[in-house]
């Protein structure tokens, strides 16, 4: 085992796995950060939404205090991939960009401490990194959720929980830059106002477009838990948001499934996809965001039936 970990062996594989360096890596605290990866070779095109895959190999050292690991003499060698969304900065040097405008692909990644079936590999070593370090880019950008359906009238709905919010980041820059008229709103939930990594940038949009809405949202601050807090408003989830009349405040008029997408990225109880039973749609517990807007006269992405509600898992 220390024959496999010394330091040639550990830069050869390196030099045969890796194909990409870290540009510039942006801690937001201690469990959230901002990567941008520059290829050694061009990506290919591709829309805001898409994703691609990161890897590090087992022999990489990780992050502390995460849930330590062991690994064998052939899981050493191996390297962990997991795909990511690309995110986007959205505005350099006060200009709009979109995601395929840059030579580097951002990503914006929460760090996973601990797992429940085993110990996980690739977030603690992400968090080891630093710019300049080297890692595996997948070479292939791919994936549905995308504005492929979004006409230049309509209006987008973005909700995300947490990094759920990073194909919406790279979405936004697509339809400012390409003048969409429609109203468009970008809602997150979060658990502290802390993980909010784009929230200035976001604010920098909305004075520059007023076609623009971004509702920030929190769950554990002080005027989320303490009904003592002069502020308080309680646990702010999407679903609230909806159902309050909170979104359509925010939208500038009542919702038209006629001429609106929606776009959810993260917590798979935020979406709430239904189940097809004996033809009858079975929704998950709590309600989901799915159920609300399906009962609004949307409907969700099915194979082959394309919707107006579109969703991607984050896991």
């Amino acid at each position: 085992m220390a024959d496999s970990l010394s330091p040639s062996r550990i830069q050869e594989w390196r030099d045969r796995h890796y194909n990409a360096t870290v540009v510039d890596l942006r801690l937001i605290h201690d469990e959230l950060m901002v990567i941008r990866i520059r290829p050694d070779e061009p990506f290919p095109q591709f829309r805001g939404g898409q994703y691609t895959v990161i890897g590090l190999g087992n022999w990489e050292p990780r992050t502390s205090d995460t849930q330590a690991e062991q690994l064998s003499e052939k899981e050493l060698k191996k390297v962990v991939k997991r795909a990511y969304s690309i995110s986007c900065p959205v505005l350099v040097n006060g200009k709009l960009v979109a995601a395929h405008d840059m030579e580097y692909l951002e990503f914006y990644i929460a760090l996973v401490r601990v797992a429940d079936r085993k110990p996980p590999a690739l977030t603690p070593r992400l968090f080891a990194l630093n710019s300049g370090d080297r890692l595996f880019l997948g070479g292939k950008i791919t994936g549905h959720y995308t504005l492929e359906q979004v006409a230049d009238d309509d209006d987008v709905i973005l909700l995300a929980t947490g990094t759920g919010e990073a194909p919406h980041n790279a979405m936004l820059a697509e339809l400012l830059q390409r003048g969409h008229r429609g109203r468009i709103v970008s809602a997150v939930c979060v658990r502290y106002r802390s993980d909010l990594a784009y929230l200035d940038t976001h604010q920098q949009v909305v004075a520059d477009h007023p076609t623009y809405a971004y509702c920030p949202m929190t769950t554990r601050e002080p005027e989320n838990l303490d009904e003592a807090h002069p502020n308080y408003v309680g646990k702010q989830y999407l679903q609230k948001f909806i159902t309050s009349g909170e979104l359509e405040d925010a939208l500038g008029h009542p919702l038209n499934p006629a001429k609106t997408h929606v776009f959810l990225c993260g917590n798979p109880a935020m979406i709430g996809i239904p189940e097809i039973t004996d033809g009858q749609r079975v929704y998950p517990q709590p309600t989901g965001v799915i159920e609300i807007l399906e009962q609004r006269g949307f409907q969700a992405d099915e194979t082959g039936a394309p919707g107006n509600i579109h969703f991607e898992k984050y896991w």
